[in-house]
């Protein structure tokens, strides 16, 4: 028998646990590859750095030619990135002008900074005696050829793409992005480039679904409108459930007369994990599985639907992209309540708030008036939305949870 309600915690794990990421994955050229999933271990071809460098603009130098703190030394030549010292050695009481990420002269054992130094004429006044290895990057300092540089899993930044290039990554394997379909149910609604008539409203949850959907990495290859019918409901989710990973519905999951999505689900043998979740708002969430295919019905009430997918869709939508499963969940972060005391509910509640820093850098997050899980206008003005935990009331100044919103 399955349990009345899941808690947020157990239906995260829950839809964790049935996502599997596919097998298939891409060559990308590393131009493209930023914000895909790796799907390959990447291994360092060569030592980096390749030789060892100069860390600043100065002068390479023998620290045996130091006596009392300072040094008068002859110029032998120069090293500047890309084209080292020319010479077949530095001799004793001689220093080499060099740069930043220039190659050090074998002779040479410390960098002495160029705000250091002194010319008088063909020598250079040294005021500085080094350390050993001093401004100085030695070779495979950062990385040894063989090494392991990314692990599969990695959600690649750009930072990554550096790191890649630099052991010569390119292109770089990813995996597929997961196809995704939503679908909004609801006799009552009418296309944005419609004028609402008796009893009808605009839709626009799929459009918002549809761009958090991409944000997660996702690829949209269907949205749409489906009537109250049973016969067309079928038609449409067995159409998005053969060419999707993720199939994502708002509406119709509640227990009225028109709701009708589960019943179609079943219909087309889609087996039900879970229905409900101890949450608010997003109470009604219904979430399944044909095959390898998940299936998420939402609730119709906007809010209620972002933050359905905020916070059960979206880490499904990483982990099928191959991610890893530490790096899916979401961490929410901790802010001071600025509001009036909270009210209690025997759910985990989803408050929108705005979160600003004060002088110290202390986020301050401020509840908004916020009428219903209808109210989409209020939500635009939030930037974040607060955890406040079951049965528990937050007062001023108290710390809560929150998870942003971007």
């Amino acid at each position: 028998t399955l349990p009345a309600m899941r808690t947020p915690k157990d239906a995260i794990e829950e839809i964790l646990g049935q996502a599997e990421p596919p097998c298939e994955s891409r060559s990308l050229p590393l131009i493209q590859a930023s914000g895909r999933v790796l799907a390959q271990e990447v291994v360092s071809d060569v030592d980096t750095p390749p030789f060892r460098k100069s860390a600043m603009d100065g002068f390479a130098v023998r620290r045996a030619d130091f006596e009392g703190g300072e040094a008068l030394l002859l110029e032998a030549g120069e090293s500047r990135a890309g084209r080292p010292f020319a010479g077949t050695g530095v001799p004793p009481g001689s220093c080499v002008a060099i740069y930043t990420g220039a190659q050090v002269p074998d002779d040479c054992d410390a960098v002495v900074v160029v705000e250091k130094s002194e010319r008088q004429g063909e020598r250079v006044l040294l005021t500085d005696a080094p350390g050993e290895g001093q401004n100085i990057c030695n070779r495979g300092e950062d990385l040894a050829a063989g090494e392991v540089v990314l692990a599969p899993g990695r959600r690649l930044t750009a930072a990554d793409l550096s790191v890649l290039a630099a052991v010569g990554c390119d292109p770089v394997r990813v995996h597929r992005r997961p196809v995704a379909s939503i679908l909004t149910t609801g006799d009552e609604l009418v296309p944005p480039t419609e004028r609402p008539g008796p009893g009808q409203i605009r839709e626009g949850n799929t459009l918002h679904l549809a761009a958090l959907a991409e944000r997660a990495g996702a690829r949209v290859a269907r949205v749409g409108l489906v009537r109250d019918e049973r016969a067309e409901l079928q038609k449409a989710f067995g159409r998005a459930l053969e060419e999707s990973d993720v199939v994502i519905t708002t509406g119709g999951v509640s227990v009225g007369r028109y709701d009708l999505v589960a019943e179609a689900f079943r219909d087309l043998e889609v087996e039900e994990v879970f229905h409900k979740v101890a949450i608010k708002p997003g109470k009604p969430l219904w979430f399944g599985r044909r095959g390898r295919t998940l299936v998420f019905g939402l609730p119709g009430n906007p809010v209620s639907c972002l933050v359905g997918h905020e916070i059960f869709v979206r880490p499904a939508l990483r982990r099928l992209e191959g991610e890893e499963v530490d790096a899916v969940r979401a961490v929410p972060r901790l802010g001071r309540w600025e509001g009036a005391p909270s009210p209690t509910s025997p759910r985990e509640q989803y408050r929108p708030v705005t979160v600003r820093q004060d002088s110290e850098g202390i986020d301050l997050l401020t509840p908004l008036e916020w009428r219903s899980s209808a109210d989409i206008v209020g939500l635009t003005r939030a930037t974040a939305m607060a955890v406040i935990p079951p049965g528990e009331r937050i007062r001023p100044g108290e710390l809560v949870a929150y998870h942003s919103l971007f």
